[in-house]
């Protein structure tokens, strides 16, 4: 196959050194022709992994270069960028090549995943999401990850797993695109939460309440927007979950712990250097859940301590002495409830 990822950042990077280790050709599209011309010289980005071979990529910054011939387009660019990417795409691009957004956030306007931001901008292609506990250097290191194709087009999950699945990056298949989008974007906005109670040194049980009862947040919210949320017990929900509010390679936990430290938020972005996008996810949410009547109050306390200056302390404790509600709130038909 020919496999176009789109996008030079750290997971894009990660992809690419992938699918040229599973023996395709790879393009990949860079926003400069400086980075292009770095990674051609050199046969690394040496701003985002150094140390990672890219010996057969071909970069380039010039988008009809990167897809022409494509067989599968992948899509690793952050969520403000993304619609302005895939109009640039769109006319270069040949017919029904199938897309995989790897991007995790939502798009302000409209309220819309990146998947339906790609198929309004790229009409005639079918779309897929890839989501999962995946640490770009983890990957880059070899290290066992697994992730979730999602798309309600089987030739596209297919044709994901055969340029990206191999025995260190296994690959499982879902139909319910939606809830796993939403697993992906919304898991950031609880890193932050997560980064912040650990600079606050909380206890380990308060870490696993703030962790569970997000889960709890993110399966409601998706129930509303169509989702199914017994998909957040897999890999795009609870998995991705634990691993981005527990690692600190995560950006968006080392964001929540350099608030947790006292920094600004401008500050915190400064010293993490990495686009986080759960501060932008953040904002959407919480308008989104009081405009919908769904109850978030993790969302809403960590958007008082972000953008209402309020104690993280202080808005911790009013959460944890709130009114307790169901533990589990959704059970399968015909199943008795916990």
């Amino acid at each position: 196959m020919k496999v176009a990822v789109i996008g030079a950042g750290s997971f894009g990077t990660v992809l690419a050194n992938v699918a040229e280790a599973n023996g395709h050709q790879v393009s990949l599209w860079c926003r400069t022709a400086e980075q292009a011309q770095q990674i051609q010289d050199s046969g690394t980005n040496a701003r985002f992994h150094p140390k990672l071979r890219l010996d057969s990529v071909q970069a380039s910054s010039d988008m009809g270069v990167v897809v022409d011939g494509a067989d599968l387009v992948i899509l690793s660019v952050p969520s403000k960028g993304m619609r302005d990417v895939c109009l640039t795409l769109a006319p270069v691009l040949a017919p029904a090549v199938p897309i995989v957004s790897t991007t995790k956030g939502i798009q302000a306007d409209g309220f819309l995943l990146m998947s339906e931001v790609i198929e309004r901008a790229c009409p005639g292609h079918p779309v897929g999401v890839l989501s999962g506990p995946n640490l770009a250097a983890e990957i880059a290191q070899r290290h066992l990850s697994a992730a979730v194709i999602a798309s309600p087009s089987a030739a596209l999950r297919e044709a994901a797993t055969q340029a990206l699945g191999c025995r260190y990056f296994r690959l499982y298949s879902a139909t319910d695109r939606v809830s796993v989008e939403l697993g992906g974007a919304l898991k950031n906005i609880y890193a932050i939460a997560s980064g912040l109670a650990a600079a606050l040194q909380v206890g380990s049980n308060t870490q696993a309440a703030l962790i569970t009862r997000a889960l709890a947040e993110m399966s409601r919210l998706a129930s509303h927007l169509g989702g199914n949320p017994m998909t957040f017990l897999g890999l795009a929900g609870v998995g991705d979950l634990m691993v981005t509010c527990t690692s600190p390679l995560s950006r968006n936990y080392r964001v929540g712990w350099h608030l947790g430290q006292g920094l600004s938020l401008s500050a915190a972005e400064q010293a993490v250097g990495q686009v986080a996008e759960g501060i932008n996810t953040l904002e959407l949410v919480h308008q989104r859940a009081l405009s919908m009547g769904v109850t978030m109050p993790i969302v809403s306390g960590l958007y008082e301590v972000i953008f209402g200056q309020k104690p993280a302390r202080s808005v911790a404790m009013q959460f944890m002495q709130a009114a307790s509600t169901s533990d589990v709130e959704f059970v399968l038909p015909g199943v008795p409830g916990p």
